[in-house]
């Protein structure tokens, strides 16, 4: 056997070449932490549930479900009391009494039947969570309705690590059970009332003694401690340290505590996944491999149609369905403890227990593989679904009808909000889409215009009145969607000017290439905005803090730049100031081929910003550039240099 040091370097080494080969592939490096533990099984002893190792690696389940804890408040908690005692319960009753039906056709009895249902109602909270948290769908519809079902899945250990060994004994079951409900609702009661009252106090507290030890110390007391409550009544310890997460996320201090916890939960998860593949016994998959696979089949496409089916009476959309019920589909790792309560308590016997153990395992190990390919045909579905998008966009033809030079505004999030604030305080006429239907219907009730639709496709902004707009504008700083944004705004109006909001600069060039009029990447706007909080608090004075904010821009800006001259001036006059236009050529002055130079804008007062012409990127134009059909001036003057300049270009 290897000595502890050798044991470490193995797990290390295996670590870093598995997950960078994964990361390298687009797979989750879960994946390659249960490979290294299926692999090493062979050369290390197994892990038992009452190892030290294996509870070690079961932090890493408490600190994942306290950093999901602290993404929740107590009200968001409250609104998912249906999915979590709705969708949840019912996933847990029908899958025990599916699998004893099917346990009475198999000459199982019906005792044993029943328990094997409870160990394959559970489905995956660490490798279903963590996909769901690196993936930031925590908070869609599909990730609400999976981690509601994960919430009652975890409240449903208590009574059934009591239910299955009384299935053996028919006696005082249902004493028990009361008995263990009242004893839950009551920690349950205590921990949220009270722990609500007492969390901000208690962080407030430790947070005056200015001490980063201290800080961390209580962190780790209020996590722990909470869980070590729950475990104690009979709940679970995952349970327990999310309520924890819950409670802190009403205070102040939640940034600062998921920045510190991370580490010890990155490292623990990686740990309960090695252990995890610990558990699969390749002797047993090689001497029962049908079986093994037919359980695991039977497991994960069983519990994808239950789960989808149920989850049609909290959602509509196929798509929605899809992802809950791949999310769910595989065991999870209660169920191992659950499993071993029915062999130690003589229900099941030692072969049928290793078989199922692996056919469990086996279905976590695919859990991630089900998510990824289940997001792809989920996308499909949604593409296909042309009933629903017929009428989503005859909804939005609705809305903009009617409306002339507006702008559009795709995305509708905080940065597209504060948009719209802006248009309306100024009254211009905008028309907003968002495809996530909650934000949607939240914000249509406040009344806000803004309504359901996906901006990348050509019938949406068709709708939208793209062809009679003054601008679009892409407020989400997602690259790979703005490209497609601006490839249908480039099919439908092509001298229609596309602002486009980024994280960065590095997809300038490309996105400019593409179509963009101009490109706002939000990390340069904060370091302005923080480096002139900086000056003026070091003594510059505001006209120079003001000039020197200006020229960066306009050195940055260049088609904006009349918008940001005169910063100290009298904005309110609207008369004066350089503004931006975008012109076609037209078919009668492209056929001249004239130049840039014969044309002399600059006479006119209109200088030419920039020159797009199709099916080139990245197009480099000069004064000796002939103009070709179809190319796209865009010009930066006054009004009536610029009414001046169209003039001209429409005469030829």
């Amino acid at each position: 056997m290897p000595s502890t040091l050798e044991l470490t370097l193995i797990l290390l080494a295996s670590g870093v070449f598995a997950v960078a080969w994964l990361k390298a592939i687009g797979m989750p490096a879960l994946v390659g932490y249960v490979l290294i533990g299926a692999a090493m099984a062979p050369f290390l002893p197994r892990l038992s549930h009452d190892s030290p190792a294996s509870h070690l690696a079961e932090f890493g389940v408490v600190f994942l479900m306290f950093s999901i804890g602290l993404e929740f408040s107590l009200s968001r908690l409250n609104t998912m009391r249906q999915a979590v005692f709705g969708l949840g319960g019912l996933q847990v009753i029908m899958t025990m009494f599916i699998v004893m039906a099917l346990g009475l056709l198999f000459d199982l009895p019906w005792e044993q039947g029943l328990a094997l249902g409870g160990v394959l109602s559970m489905s995956s909270t660490a490798i279903v969570s963590k996909l769901l948290s690196e993936r930031d769908e925590l908070g869609s519809e599909h990730g609400r309705l999976i981690l509601g079902v994960l919430l009652f899945q975890d409240l449903a250990v208590a009574p059934l690590i009591i239910f299955v060994p009384a299935l053996a004994q028919s006696a005082g079951l249902g004493e028990a059970l009361l008995f263990a409900s009242l004893k839950a609702a009551l920690v349950l009661a205590v921990i949220l009332v009270i722990g609500q009252r007492l969390m901000r106090p208690w962080f407030h507290w430790v947070a005056e003694a200015k001490s980063a030890e201290l800080f961390m110390l209580n962190v780790l007391l209020v996590t722990l401690g909470l869980a070590y409550i729950t475990d104690r009544a009979g709940l679970s310890l995952a349970l327990g340290a999310f309520l924890a997460g819950v409670l802190i996320a009403e205070t102040e201090y939640r940034y600062q505590v998921e920045a510190d916890i991370r580490p010890f939960r990155d490292v623990l998860m990686g740990l309960f996944f090695v252990s995890i593949g610990l558990m699969l016994d390749l002797g047993v998959v090689a001497r029962h491999w049908g079986e093994v696979l037919s359980i695991m089949l039977a497991l994960v496409v069983g519990k994808l149609l239950l789960v989808a089916l149920l989850a049609g009476l909290y959602a509509r959309s196929w798509p929605i369905l899809l992802r809950v019920g791949l999310g769910l589909a595989q065991a999870g790792e209660f169920g191992f403890v659950l499993l071993a309560l029915t062999l130690n308590s003589g229900l099941i016997g030692i072969e049928l227990h290793q078989t199922l153990l692996a056919a469990m395992v086996l279905s976590m190990l695919t859990a991630p593989l089900l998510v990824l390919y289940g997001n792809r045909l989920a996308k499909r579905l949604e593409g296909g679904s042309w009933v629903e998008q017929a009428r989503g966009v005859h909804e939005i033809a609705a809305r903009a009808f009617g409306i002339q030079k507006h702008v559009i505004l795709c995305g509708y999030g905080r940065s597209g909000q504060s948009l719209a604030r802006l248009l309306e305080s100024e009254k211009v006429p905008f028309i907003a889409l968002d495809d996530d239907p909650r934000r949607v219907h939240a914000a249509a009730q406040a009344g806000d215009r803004v309504v359901f639709g996906d901006a990348s496709r050509a019938e949406v902004l068709m709708a939208a009145g793209v062809h009679r707009a003054r601008a679009v504008v892409i407020s989400f700083a997602n690259t790979p969607s703005a490209y497609k944004v601006l490839s249908a705004v480039q099919r439908l109006k092509p001298d229609a000017p596309v602002i486009v909001r980024t994280v960065d600069d590095s997809d300038l060039d490309a996105l400019r290439a593409a179509g963009a009029a101009e490109v706002v990447p939000e990390v340069m706007e904060g370091a302005l905005m923080l480096g002139s909080q900086t000056l003026l608090m070091a003594g510059v004075p505001l006209a120079r803090v003001l000039k020197r904010i200006r020229q960066t821009r306009e050195a940055r800006y260049g088609s904006m730049r009349g918008y940001f001259r005169g910063l100290t001036d009298d904005l309110d006059d609207e008369s004066g100031g350089e503004r931006l236009t975008s012109i076609m050529v037209a078919a009668r002055l492209g056929e001249k081929g004239k130049t840039l130079a014969e044309l002399d804008l600059d006479s006119l007062g209109a200088a030419v910003v920039n020159l797009r012409r199709r099916g080139t990127h990245g197009f480099e134009f000069s004064p000796d550039t002939r103009l070709e059909t179809g190319d796209i001036l865009i010009l930066r003057g006054e009004a009536e240099a610029l009414a001046a300049a169209e003039m001209r270009l429409a005469e030829g």
